[in-house]
C-alpha cells in the first residue's frame, strides 16, 4: 500500500508540473465540454483488467471505448494511425519511405475528410467521440509523449474502415516494384516488403444445435495476429449496443465478437478484390496520356510529399505520381505501366463494421452484409436461434468471366472494367448446412462443411481462389467426428495440435532414407535414431516432444513451396504442393536438411534431443512495439506449433538476435468460445494480458493460462461484472 501511495503521489506531482503546458492546446470551454462527456460514461474494469464500457448513447460508449484503449496501450493506437496516414518515415526514417508512398496512393486522406463531412449524423457523432476520447486522454495524461500525433482528428477512422490487420489490397504488386517505378532504383533501401505467402490468418468455427450438448449454437473465435494487436473489451449503450470481443487498437467497433443475439468471426480472405491493369501510355509534347477505348485521356499527375527523419531532422521528398481511370500507377512490367484498381477504404465499410455489431438476428446481420463493403474478410456466424452461416468475402466486383483476374489485364478498353458488385446471394456462402458445423481456416470455402460445402463449379474462379491448407484438413477431420459439443469441448478441439503436414512429409522422408541410404555409411549413421523417432511419432506437437522439434526445424529447410499459403486462380494450393513435393522428393531434398537440423541443435544445445517446449517459448518482458527477446530472461514453454504445418492453435516463433530459443510473436491472440443459450455463456483467453503496461498485473496475468489453453469465464452481464469489479470510474478520473 505504501508503494502504491508513493506511485499516486508521483503521478500527481508529474501532472501538476506538466499539465498546464499541455492543456494550453485545449481551451477552458473545450476542456469543460470533454469533462462533461466523460461524466456520461462509466468504465468498469474486471479482475482481468478487461474494460466494460457503459454509456447512454452509442457516442458515449465510443468515447469510453477509446479512452480505455488509450489507458491500455496508447502507443499502439497512435502507430496504427501513423501508418494509415502514410507518415511512418517521420519516425522510422527513410527506410520506410516507399511504404508511406504506397499508403498515400491507396488511401487518400482528402477522401476521408470528404466522407466525414457528408457522413450521416449518427456516424459523425461516433467519429467525433473517437477523436474527443483520445484527445481527452492526452489532455489528462501529459506524461504521455506521442511519437508524432499530438491531436487526433475525427476523420482518422475513415482511413481504416476494416478491422483486419491486412486490409490493404495490392493484388500481386510489391512495394519493391513501386519503389523501382518512382525512383528508378531497384535496391532494397527505403521500403519494407510485405510477407505474402506466409500463413498468419485465423480460425472460425460454428456449431449448430444438432451438434451441441445443450441444443444451443456455439461460435469459436480464433484470430491469428501479431501478439497484442487486439485487446478484449465490452461496449454497451442504451441505444441497443452490447458487444463483447476483440477490438483493433484505435478502432471503435468490436471486430470479432458477439452480442446477446449473435456472434461473428472474421478470417482473412483471398477473394480477388484488387486488379492490375496494363496501361497504354503516350507522350505528346511532354504531356502524358493513356488510351481508353481508342481515345487518349490525360494522365492525372499528383505531387505527393513524404517527410522522413534523418539525423534528427525532417527532410521532404517530393514524388510526382500518376493515375488513370483505373487507379494509381504502381509498377512497370514488360515495358508497360501497371495501375491498381482497389477499394482500400470507404465510408460504407466503416458503417458495415459498426451496424453488424448491433444485429439482433440473422436477417439483420444479412442486411449488414448487403452493404457489400467488407473487402478483406470471410465471416463465420452463429446466433441464439440456432443459425450458423458462412460468407466467403463480401465485396466482390463483377468482371469478365473469361479472363484470369489474377493476371495483369488490359486497361485500355472498357470491356475489362468492373461492372458493379456481386449480390451477396451470388457469392460463395453457406447457411445452416445439414452436417451442423462450419469451419474456415483461411482455406477454401469448398471444404467449409465437408461434403455439404458450397460447390466450386457453381461459382466464378475469382470469388474463391483460396486453396486448401493443413489447418483446414485438420479441422474437417476433427469436426466430422465431433458431437455433443460444449464450450470446453470446442476449446479442446480448437487446441488440437496435430501437425497434419507431416502425415505427408514424414513418410516420404522414411521411404527415401530406407531406399537410398546405407545405415552402415558413417556419413548417415547419426540419422538412424532421429529418423526412427520421427517414424514412431504421432504428429502431435507436445511440450516434451523431441520429434516435434526435429520435424518443425526440418520443414522450414525444405522447398519453400510447401509454405505458400495464398494462391492465385489456377495455382496448386499448399496441400497439393506438399503432396507433389513429397511424392517426387529426392535424397538431396530431404536428407541434408535433417542433417543440418541435427548439427544446429548440437551446436546450440550440445545434443539434438531437445524437447519442443524447451525451444519454443512465450516471452513478454516489455510493452514495446518491437519486442526484444532474451534467453536469460523468464519465458514459458509452448506446446503448440506453427499454423503453417496444420496446428489449429497457432504459435509462430523464430530465433531472435542469435537466440538459442525460438520466441513466439504471432498466432493465437484473442480466443473466445461463446454459447448462445437463454443467457450468454462464454470463455476467453488473451496472449499475455490485456494491458500494454509492463508494470500492470494485467500485463502477463493470462500468460500461464495461454500456455496451458486454460480459458477464463467471460463476464458479460453487469451483475457478474460488478461482483468482479476491480475499479469503477469515469474517463479522466
Amino acid at each position: 500500500m505504501l508503494q502504491y501511495l508513493k506511485k499516486i503521489k508521483l503521478i500527481v506531482l508529474v501532472s501538476c508540473t506538466t499539465l498546464t503546458a499541455f492543456a494550453q492546446k485545449i481551451n477552458t470551454k473545450e476542456a469543460n465540454r470533454l469533462e462533461k462527456l466523460a461524466q456520461q460514461v462509466t468504465i468498469i474494469r474486471d479482475n482481468w483488467g478487461i474494460p466494460h464500457i457503459y454509456g447512454k448513447t452509442d457516442a458515449d460508449a465510443v468515447f469510453g471505448l477509446l479512452y480505455a484503449q488509450c489507458e491500455d496501450d496508447f502507443k499502439r493506437i497512435e502507430m496504427n494511425y501513423i501508418e494509415k496516414l502514410g507518415r511512418l518515415a517521420e519516425i522510422k526514417g527513410e527506410s520506410v519511405l516507399y511504404n508511406d508512398l504506397e499508403i498515400r496512393l491507396l488511401i487518400d486522406a482528402e477522401d476521408a475528410k470528404s466522407d466525414y463531412k457528408k457522413a450521416p449524423m449518427w456516424l459523425k457523432k461516433l467519429l467525433n467521440s473517437y477523436a474527443d476520447a483520445i484527445n481527452f486522454y492526452l489532455y489528462k495524461h501529459p506524461e504521455i509523449k506521442p511519437a508524432l500525433l499530438t491531436h487526433f482528428e475525427p476523420w482518422y477512422p475513415l482511413l481504416w474502415t476494416d478491422g483486419s490487420i491486412g486490409a490493404i489490397s495490392t493484388a500481386d504488386l510489391s512495394t519493391a516494384e513501386l519503389k523501382a517505378f518512382y525512383s528508378g532504383n531497384n535496391d532494397k533501401v527505403a521500403y519494407v516488403e510485405r510477407e505474402k505467402n506466409v500463413q498468419t490468418g485465423s480460425n472460425g468455427f460454428a456449431f449448430a444445435p444438432s451438434k451441441t450438448a445443450d441444443g444451443n449454437s456455439i461460435l469459436y473465435i480464433n484470430p491469428h495476429t501479431t501478439f497484442y494487436f487486439r485487446p478484449e473489451v465490452q461496449v454497451t449503450s442504451e441505444e441497443g449496443l452490447n458487444a463483447y470481443g476483440a477490438v483493433t487498437w484505435g478502432q471503435f467497433f468490436i471486430y470479432q465478437g458477439f452480442n446477446e443475439n449473435c456472434g461473428w468471426m472474421h478470417t482473412s480472405s483471398n477473394v480477388d478484390v484488387a486488379d492490375m491493369y496494363a496501361e497504354k501510355i503516350t507522350n505528346k509534347k511532354g504531356k502524358l496520356f493513356y488510351e481508353f477505348d481508342k481515345k487518349l485521356v490525360p494522365v492525372i499527375e499528383k505531387e505527393i510529399t513524404i517527410n522522413y527523419t534523418e539525423k534528427g531532422k525532417l527532410i521532404a521528398k517530393k514524388i510526382k505520381t500518376y493515375f488513370t481511370n483505373n487507379g494509381p500507377i504502381m509498377a512497370k512490367r514488360d515495358g508497360k505501366w501497371i495501375s491498381l484498381k482497389s477499394m482500400n477504404r470507404s465510408m460504407n465499410s466503416l458503417i458495415q463494421s459498426w451496424v453488424r455489431t448491433k444485429s439482433k438476428n440473422f436477417e439483420e446481420y444479412k442486411k449488414a452484409m448487403y452493404l457489400k463493403a467488407n473487402t478483406s474478410n470471410n465471416t463465420v456466424y452463429a446466433d441464439n436461434k440456432g443459425n450458423i452461416a458462412y460468407w466467403h468475402g463480401n465485396y466482390i466486383p463483377i468482371r469478365d468471366k473469361t479472363l484470369n483476374w489474377s493476371k495483369v489485364i488490359d486497361g485500355s478498353v472498357s470491356a475489362t472494367q468492373w461492372k458493379g458488385l456481386h449480390d451477396v446471394n451470388e457469392t460463395v456462402h453457406l447457411y445452416n448446412p445439414v452436417n451442423g458445423w462450419i469451419q474456415n481456416c483461411n482455406s477454401t470455402p469448398y471444404t467449409s462443411a465437408a461434403e455439404n460445402s458450397p460447390k466450386k463449379e457453381n461459382y466464378l474462379p475469382y470469388m474463391a481462389p483460396d486453396g486448401e491448407n493443413f489447418r483446414g484438413v485438420n479441422a474437417v477431420r476433427i469436426f466430422s467426428k465431433g458431437n455433443n459439443y460444449t464450450l470446453d469441448k470446442v476449446i479442446a478441439d480448437g487446441y488440437n495440435t496435430k501437425l497434419s503436414i507431416f502425415e505427408v512429409l514424414i513418410p516420404s522422408l522414411i521411404t527415401v532414407f530406407e531406399k537410398n541410404i546405407k545405415t552402415t555409411d558413417p556419413e548417415y549413421s547419426d540419422l538412424i535414431e532421429p529418423i526412427t523417432l520421427l517414424k514412431n511419432w504421432d504428429y502431435y506437437a507436445k511440450e516434451n516432444s523431441v520429434a516435434t522439434t526435429l520435424a518443425v526445424e526440418w520443414a522450414y529447410k525444405l522447398d519453400p513451396i510447401i509454405q505458400k499459403a495464398y494462391i492465385d486462380e489456377g495455382e496448386p494450393d499448399q496441400v497439393e504442393n506438399t503432396k507433389r513435393f513429397a511424392q517426387n522428393a529426392t535424397t538431396s531434398q530431404l536428407i541434408p536438411q535433417l542433417q543440418s537440423v541435427l548439427k544446429e541443435l548440437k551446436t546450440k544445445w550440445g545434443t539434438w534431443q531437445v524437447a519442443w517446449g524447451e525451444i519454443n517459448r512465450f516471452q513478454r518482458t516489455s510493452g514495446d512495439l518491437v519486442l526484444q527477446y532474451d534467453d536469460s530472461k523468464p519465458s514459458l514453454p509452448i506446446a503448440f506449433g506453427p499454423s503453417s504445418w496444420g496446428s489449429l492453435p497457432a504459435f509462430r516463433s523464430n530465433y531472435q538476435n542469435n537466440s538459442k530459443k525460438r520466441y513466439g510473436y504471432n498466432g493465437n491472440s484473442f480466443v473466445c468460445a461463446v454459447e448462445f443459450g437463454p443467457k450468454i455463456k462464454a470463455k476467453s483467453l488473451l496472449a499475455g494480458g490485456n494491458s500494454g503496461d509492463e508494470t500492470s498485473k494485467h500485463f502477463t496475468d493470462q500468460a500461464e493460462m495461454y500456455q496451458k489453453g486454460k480459458f477464463k469465464d467471460v463476464l458479460f452481464y453487469k451483475e457478474d461484472i460488478t461482483k468482479n469489479a476491480e475499479r469503477t470510474y469515469h474517463p479522466g478520473e
